[in-house]
């Protein structure tokens, strides 16, 4: 039976979880106004502004960085950005051409994505992690594959940005493991991606201000609530949520992310597009489940040390986060 704190931090999971699923809505419509990269650069300098209040509050409990210590901490942040610009692109670039309900599964796919990157660094794959692999691709094939087996572009797109997403979870656990600050880290990331949105926006989009007018709701969204609020939800409800709990109920933003395009973008899926999210939920609950821990949120990776990398290393059996 729950605890009231246990309970509580489980209620927050599921507000954050709603707050990342309905950020795909507003990816989408912060589309109508703006280009991908506008979006992001923009959304992201704020998630890095909205992160000041947590550096501020623990900066107390942060020892001093000398001027040797800076060296890895940058590093880090280049190299963490970088790859968060790349997934961040392909799925804001892909959200054009595909709803939000399939950018949110396709996109979830990453949790299934890591324990098989994992493979790479001799980590061991539970067989539920398998079977859950394999649930997720038969899912993602009646999800996105048209009769005649093609791929439309969109879903491509952000197919291609799980990867990265993937990719950055594996950098992120690395990271952690250097003992790196995690809010700084993440404030340090968010500044990357946004000053490579913003660069190559002014190279390739028109950006105006009555665009970024009419995108303000959802940039709003996308940069306050999604990365300032939702991110310090998950901090705050990990301590006292169980990990195993955690990683179902951060499962849900891909259904809400459905349910969101369903509701406020009159986005209906077929019978197969259904059946194809039935098994890809099921195919990354068992992925984690087989894990036992929680994977940060597809829309704004988490910056704290990882738990999603926390299954055994056949080289190393303590928990790499």
């Amino acid at each position: 039976m729950l605890n009231s704190r246990t309970l509580k931090a489980e209620l927050l999971l599921v507000l954050a979880a709603i707050i990342w699923g309905l950020a795909f809505v507003a990816q989408r419509l912060g589309m109508e106004h703006i280009g991908p990269f506008s979006y992001n650069g923009v959304r992201f300098a704020l998630g890095a502004l909205a992160l000041l209040p947590l550096l501020w509050r623990n900066r107390r409990l942060i020892p001093p960085v000398g001027a040797r210590d800076w060296h890895p901490i940058l590093a880090g942040g280049l190299l963490a950005g970088l790859i968060l610009f790349a997934g961040a692109s392909l799925q804001q670039m892909g959200i054009v051409y595909t709803t939000a309900g399939k950018a949110g599964f396709i996109t979830g796919l990453y949790v299934v994505i890591v324990p098989l990157l994992g493979l790479l660094w001799g980590h061991r794959t539970p067989w539920s992690t398998w079977v859950g692999a394999g649930c997720a691709v038969a899912g993602l094939y009646l999800l996105t594959v048209a009769d005649n087996l093609s791929l439309a572009e969109g879903d491509g797109l952000v197919l291609i940005g799980a990867l990265f997403w993937a990719g950055h979870v594996l950098v992120i656990g690395w990271l952690s493991g250097r003992h790196i600050e995690p809010v700084l880290l993440a404030g340090l990331q968010f500044v990357v991606c946004a000053v490579l949105s913003l660069a190559t926006a002014v190279v390739t989009e028109p950006i105006t201000v009555s665009g970024l007018r009419g995108a303000a709701l959802p940039i709003l969204y996308g940069g306050l609530l999604s990365v300032g609020v939702a991110y310090t939800l998950q901090v705050i409800a990990q301590r006292d949520a169980p990990p195993s709990h955690a990683a179902i109920i951060l499962s849900l933003e891909t259904v809400f992310a459905a349910l969101g395009g369903w509701w406020l973008l009159n986005e209906v899926l077929s019978g197969r597009g259904l059946a194809g999210c039935a098994l890809m939920f099921a195919g990354m609950l068992l992925s984690q489940w087989g894990l036992g821990q929680a994977a940060p949120s597809p829309t704004e990776p988490a910056a704290a040390p990882n738990p999603a990398l926390s299954y055994e290393s056949s080289s190393d059996k303590r928990d790499p986060a």
